[in-house]
């Protein structure tokens, strides 16, 4: 959560949880709970000296626990009025601060503080004043609002317009890092309860309602995390983007924080419902927190507003030094070759620059030397996805290969196989199509059945498959078939094969996607293919596919990356006449800027986490799967916001003229979005697996 290690955060989250248990006690505590005297506490521990010790980090993982035990001592008011003014007593205690921009609007301090900040949005005097009187406010909040009436000036400034922003922003985020605490307590008491609580005879975390549920929350909650770490990482080191990045991570957790929440009490059910348990606690301390989030909100409004008015656009992804080294060499090499903002389509194929891209080594740079390779990082060929896909450059097939062929046939190929395809990739000249599908076989692949049966020193091959992209046009197969009808378990019995598409028997019926992409139905009656095509073991093809699956740790960011340039294509249109095209502050139109762009961004930190952790962490095989969900579930809201934004214009292909919204993404980008959330597993299956990800049974 900071540049501290996580050893020292740790220690301090311990000490914290101790005190708040000790002086305050758990969330069923915030109905009698006293803030003054946890304040008083928490001075003596230094809490409020954090500000000192540019220990924002810290102050965060203070404030998450604050929201765990459902308790709204200001801790992130007093650091961000300490970093105006440091010597009026906030350190010792003395001094218990709450910040507002607008005196009139609720605050919230438990009734234990005793002045306000009020912060001139546009700049101005900031003025920290007595508290003269604070008349409790009976409602949702519990400890409740407070109305104050301000008294004697105990100091003030001037401060310039960013110095307000940042005194509000500080403010934001630690009523968002509570609100996300204490949804994501909720959510872990959730998943334990569906683990041991039977209905029907099994345990209702194996229902799959409740598994889809409690995946898209886990999602939810691990995106939050990773965009407010990287806010809190943002501010402490001063990036010119933090302001931005810690908006986006605050406007993210004000749309999930109380859809997890109530999330949580769906499948905490009535157990969750009375007060004995902390469940209602936490529900008040998010909406509590989150509806508050309004009166503080910083002069540049919302991450949309923001977006729209200013011409900001989202704060970077950052792969590393050596992944941003090369994405600096590659969109230099993508100028010079003139190869950016080809056609929106995911189809389309540019020999030319697919030419330049081989002729540089790109194609399979993550490799060994000793085939052509040059051990790339992780990182670099994640680079090269992402940009490929934002610049819309015609070589996602070439790229594909890589991914889903190459990486397989290094690890499980035979050396012959190795030195006949792997430089066909190389070159990206790998004209293939893959059979995996079937009609009994979509997302549960292990369920195949078309056969290949040993004839000599061959194979016979028997069966159809489904939804082969661009089979028609292709040279080679990559092909699963069944080859021991008797194996258990069922992904047992399988093996790969790959030879090629023209061979006799193979007969093709072309199918017009939504897309627009041809996909195939393919018929094998009585293909006979040498023992040679055989890819892997007899009857180990499974641990060929899961191999090439691991791809999508390098593949998955394409998703994100297409987003993303169709937000930026968005902020183009709409940023040639911001009030006309997005509406005036407040608009819906504005609104779903907002939500779209921290998605993104939500996304592509789930892309970020999943690449930076170790090849052998299994958290980063979820991230990997929780990013694939966030972006099939984006592409079908984004297309649909298009065109409320929009209009008609959005749903036009834009052939030949520069006035159609996204030159014609738009209305291509909805009719693919169904494939994002169908293709290669369903949206649906992908969150049945997170689930057993969390411990929940089948």
């Amino acid at each position: 959560m900071s540049s501290r290690t996580a050893t020292e955060s740790a220690s301090f989250d311990d000490s914290v949880a101790g005190l708040i248990a000790k002086v305050w006690g758990g969330a069923t505590a915030a109905e009698h709970g006293d803030v003054g005297r946890l304040w008083t506490a928490a001075a003596e521990q230094g809490w409020f000296e954090l500000p000192d010790a540019g220990a924002l980090g810290l102050a965060v993982v203070a404030s998450r626990r604050l929201g765990r035990a459902a308790c709204p001592l200001p801790l992130m008011d007093g650091y961000a009025t300490a970093e105006l003014f440091a010597d009026i007593g906030i350190a010792s205690g003395d001094v218990r601060v709450v910040v507002t921009s607008d005196y009139s609007m609720p605050v919230d301090e438990g009734g234990a503080a005793g002045h306000v900040l009020v912060v001139p949005k546009n700049g101005g005097v900031a003025r920290v004043a007595a508290i003269e009187n604070a008349e409790p406010l009976a409602g949702l909040a519990i400890p409740s609002w407070s109305r104050i009436t301000l008294g004697n000036t105990l100091a003030e400034r001037e401060i310039n317009r960013n110095q307000a922003d940042r005194v509000l922003v500080l403010t934001r985020m630690g009523k968002a890092a509570r609100a996300l605490a204490a949804a994501e307590y909720a959510q872990e008491m959730a998943i334990e309860h569906a683990k041991t609580r039977h209905q029907f005879g099994r345990p209702i975390g194996s229902f799959g309602a409740v598994q889809q549920r409690t995946a898209q929350c886990a999602i939810e909650i691990r995106s939050a995390n990773l965009l407010l770490a990287e806010a809190v990482s943002a501010l402490e080191h001063g990036r010119a983007d933090a302001l931005m990045t810690a908006e986006i991570a605050v406007g993210y957790i004000a749309t999930i924080a109380p859809k997890v929440q109530l999330g949580a009490h769906h499948t905490l059910a009535a157990i969750g419902y009375f007060n004995e348990h902390p469940a209602p606690w936490l529900f008040r301390r998010v909406h509590s927190d989150i509806t508050l989030l309004a009166t503080i909100e910083p002069t540049h409004g919302t991450v949309g507003d923001a977006l729209v008015d200013t011409g900001a656009r989202l704060p970077a992804a950052d792969l590393g030094e050596v992944g941003e080294a090369f994405r600096a060499e590659y969109r230099q090499f993508l100028s010079e070759q003139g190869a950016r903002d080809g056609a929106p389509t995911q189809t389309h194929t540019d020999e030319n620059i697919t030419r330049a891209i081989a002729g540089n080594g790109w194609f399979g740079f993550g490799w060994p030397e000793q085939y052509g390779g040059r051990n790339a990082s992780l990182a670099e060929q994640v680079v090269l996805n992402e940009e490929t896909t934002y610049n819309r450059v015609g070589a996602a097939k070439a790229l594909g290969s890589v991914m889903l062929l190459g990486s397989s046939i290094l690890r499980h190929g035979t050396e012959e196989q190795k030195q006949q395809f792997l430089p066909i990739v190389r070159a990206g000249e790998m004209n293939f199509c893959l059979g995996y599908s079937e009609p009994e076989a979509g997302s549960d692949l292990a369920s195949l059945r078309t056969s290949a049966v040993r004839d000599g020193d061959g194979w016979v091959i028997n069966g159809q498959k489904l939804w082969t992209t661009t089979a028609q046009m292709s040279d080679w197969v990559w092909l699963a078939a069944r080859t021991d009808p008797d194996a258990e378990p069922r992904h047992a019995g399988i093996t790969v094969f790959l030879f090629s598409i023209h061979t006799p028997g193979i007969t093709i019926q072309q199918h017009t996607a939504l897309s627009g992409e041809v996909s195939c139905t393919v018929f094998y009656d009585e293909v006979r293919v040498p023992d040679t095509a055989r890819v892997g073991e007899v009857n180990g093809g499974w641990a060929v596919i899961v191999d090439a699956l691991a791809g999508e740790r390098i593949t998955m960011g394409n998703i994100a990356a297409a987003m993303h340039r169709q937000l930026d294509d968005l902020l183009d249109f709409v940023g040639k006449e911001p009030e006309l095209l997005a509406g005036p502050r407040g608009s819906a139109k504005r609104a779903m800027i907002t939500d779209l762009a921290v998605r993104v961004q939500a996304t592509r930190s789930l892309v970020n986490a999943a690449v930076q952790a170790s090849s052998t962490d299994i958290g980063a095989m979820i991230d990997a799967a929780m990013a694939g969900v966030m972006g099939g579930d984006l592409s079908e809201d984004f297309g649909e916001a298009t065109l409320a934004i929009c209009g008609p214009a959005a749903a036009l292909s834009g052939e030949g003229t520069s006035e159609i919204p996204g030159g014609g993404a738009f209305e291509y980008g909805l009719r693919q979005s169904i494939m994002y959330v169908v293709g290669g597993g369903t949206n649906d299956v992908q969150r049945g697996l997170i689930a057993r990800g969390l411990g929940l049974p089948r």
